[in-house]
């Protein structure tokens, strides 16, 4: 089964094409249809101009008989031996009154007598085939039958001329046609534009873009209903968006008062092995809070990405703040800068949230004793390598959804750390990625877009500038 075409455009240009190609078929055939009737009419009219011709020059001779008496250049046209016409003329009792040439006057003896009408009739003779007609006519030596016939020879010339002409006039009518296809593609690659760029806005929206609406002004009559529906239909989407993020925001919100009490109330307490096990529940139940408050503000705020950010000072930041938490942990956390600074256009804030991010899954992964290692790279990048189990290539795709968890993952996790990476490396035009760490453990890696160049001047480049000059 042959499939159709899907566009919209090829359906349309096929269909056009199609209708272009039936009619100039159709235009052909009527022409070359007409044309051999006009030249079929045309010779008749020829052939029956002479026979009055002849009959014309029958005159009543000393005798009282008919005859015939052709002026030179008539007598011209029939002479057989250079490709003419012949004829013969017999009068109303079927005697001949002249033939040329004489054998077709001996042929045509034996016909009956010719009508009113004309009849036409084609013959063989030893110059040639003939084709004529024979009539009957009114002269001075009354009603005599004349028969004309014009040889093949003639007729093959003029169809010759008239084939010439008719593949002439299929070339210009082809390019004619051709000419109108190509305007008839382009009006419609042109009337379906709006559709084209409806398809391009509708692609651009996604979850941070849920206020925008296809437009539905200058659109074909066929197409605005369907874009009046996408509208509505984005209208609920927008709808349940909104109606999730504030239960997110609302519940997390909620939920740290509570949480922060029985943490308190926790430290204050005494006792045994259940209640080291009790704060490490509520410790993972905030953890658990603070994600899910990141999510809802991403979700519900658009970042401000135009900052020039310094990801050594970040990275940094970052490592000095946790380092201690990591020690609790039983891990070691180190930093590896670039011998330059690293600029990229961002948030400063999301970024640290990113990395920090990272280092905590690094953390929690990594076994006891072991180093997490963040290193900021001269090619805008920043990376966070581990001693841990690693990352199955299998689930390398999935680890940034949200609420995803492996088949090993730790009680403590609920999914939404890298997701929260992820989106951030969204807003700023980057990409997260994960791969086998060259000691094993894994390397997750922030690549970001290339920022402006920045050319530093001062006594020393490892240190805060005495001078900052953009180019």
């Amino acid at each position: 089964m042959r499939s159709r075409p899907r566009s919209l455009q090829v359906r349309l240009a096929l269909r056009v094409a199609t209708l272009y190609i039936l009619a100039t078929v159709a235009v052909i055939a009527v022409l070359m249809t007409r044309a051999y009737d006009t030249a079929r009419s045309l010779s008749d009219q020829e052939l029956l101009l002479r026979a009055r011709d002849l009959a014309s020059h029958l005159s009543m001779g000393a005798e009282g008989l008919p005859r015939l008496d052709l002026p030179p250049n008539l007598a011209a046209t029939y002479d057989t031996a250079a490709g003419g016409d012949i004829f013969a003329v017999r009068d109303a009792n079927g005697r001949l009154i002249a033939a040329v040439p004489p054998r077709f006057g001996e042929l045509v003896a034996g016909w009956p007598r010719a009508a009113a009408e004309a009849v036409h009739f084609s013959t063989q003779l030893d110059t040639g085939s003939y084709d004529g007609l024979s009539i009957s006519l009114d002269s001075v030596a009354g009603p005599v039958s004349v028969v004309v016939a014009r040889s093949d020879a003639k007729a093959v010339a003029v169809y010759a001329l008239l084939r010439k002409f008719i593949h002439d006039t299929m070339w210009a009518v082809s390019f004619l046609v051709l000419a109108a296809l190509a305007v008839g593609i382009l009006g419609v690659r042109r009337g379906l534009k709006p559709v084209r760029d409806v398809s391009e806005m509708a692609a651009a929206i996604g979850p941070h873009t849920m206020s925008m609406r296809l437009p539905d002004k200058e659109l074909p009559s066929e197409i605005a209903p369907l874009v009046t529906a996408v509208n509505r239909a984005l209208d609920r989407v927008e709808q349940g968006f909104t109606v999730q993020r504030q239960f997110t925001a609302n519940a997390a919100h909620e939920l740290r008062t509570p949480l922060a009490i029985i943490n308190a109330a926790l430290e204050d307490m005494e006792g045994n092995g259940d209640l080291v096990e009790l704060k490490a529940d509520v410790a993972r139940m905030n953890r658990l809070v603070e994600q899910l408050l990141r999510v809802a503000r991403l979700d519900a705020v658009v970042l401000d990405v135009s900052e020039i950010v310094e990801l050594n000072e970040v990275a940094s930041s970052v490592v000095a703040t946790m380092a201690p938490w990591a020690l609790i942990q039983e891990r070691k956390l180190a930093l590896t800068s670039s011998d330059a600074p690293v600029h990229a256009k961002g948030n400063r804030h999301a970024i640290a949230d990113a990395i920090r991010n990272l280092v905590e899954n690094a953390v929690i992964h990594s076994p006891a004793g072991t180093e997490v290692i963040v290193s900021v790279h001269r090619e805008v990048r920043v990376s966070v390598a581990d001693r841990g189990p690693g990352i199955p290539a299998a689930d390398r795709d999935r680890i940034f959804d949200r609420f995803w968890r492996g088949a090993g993952a730790q009680i403590g996790g609920a999914g939404l750390g890298l997701a929260i990476v992820k989106e951030i490396m969204k807003a700023h035009g980057g990409t997260v990625s994960v791969e086998d760490g060259p000691s094993g453990g894994a390397v997750f890696t922030l690549q970001f877009a290339a920022g402006p160049q920045l050319w530093w001047f001062g006594r020393s480049s490892n240190r805060s500038p005495d001078y900052l000059e953009r180019v």
